[in-house]
């Protein structure tokens, strides 16, 4: 009867070793030296997750690099736009230049025959009158292409668009007042092509 209850007790504690050994197994495995558990599944996550973000802050970086070199190119291109349309203008109105330079000794020439005119002869009459219609022909005919006469007499003296031949005294006028025109000058659409030859009125000593 003691033998049977010996045999007993020992089958039952070799079922709650078997019992603990496999709920030991089903556990996670510890660290042998701390007796912590080792969730190696959380790490490889978090730095799945860093490196994917580091990835896409790459990405949005390249991103903006190029969208800031698109805008300068842009830019360039429009500038280039910009001085090509402004080179044609000029082009196309200061075309005519030299040509009106070439011009200009013609015109001089007929305002110089009109001007030297002797009024005893009666025959030349119809001369001048016929060289005073060619040149209003001329210079009609050059303002239609811009060509624009400057005549400043009278007026105050301007450095920009007149040249001083040379310098009067004069007491009826202002001082840096233009008082006769020696010859003519001329602008083409807007821009001096040439400055008119003035004489220039100054005070009294």
């Amino acid at each position: 009867m003691v033998k049977n209850e010996e045999e007993l007790s020992e089958k039952e504690e070799k079922i709650e070793e078997q019992s603990i050994s496999k709920a030991t197994d089903d556990e996670s495995p510890e660290d042998v030296s701390t007796g912590e558990v080792i969730d190696s599944g959380g790490e490889f996550e978090e730095s799945e997750e860093e490196n994917t973000a580091g990835v896409l802050s790459a990405l949005e970086l390249e991103l903006e690099e190029m969208k800031d070199q698109v805008l300068r190119h842009q830019a360039e291109v429009q500038n280039v736009k910009r001085r090509a349309d402004q080179d044609v203008e000029k082009a196309r109105k200061y075309a005519l230049e030299r040509f009106c330079n070439e011009l200009l000794p013609v015109v001089d020439s007929l305002e110089m025959a009109i001007s030297s005119r002797s009024s005893d002869k009666e025959d030349s009459t119809s001369i001048i009158e016929g060289v005073q219609l060619t040149l209003k022909m001329l210079v009609d005919t050059l303002a239609k292409f811009n060509l624009e006469q400057i005549d400043p007499e009278g007026e105050p003296f301007d450095p920009k668009m007149h040249q001083a031949v040379s310098m009067v005294e004069n007491r009826d006028v202002e001082p840096n007042t233009v008082l006769s025109v020696m010859q003519r000058g001329y602008m083409l659409s807007g821009r001096l092509i040439r400055p008119a030859m003035v004489m220039v009125s100054k005070a009294p000593e």
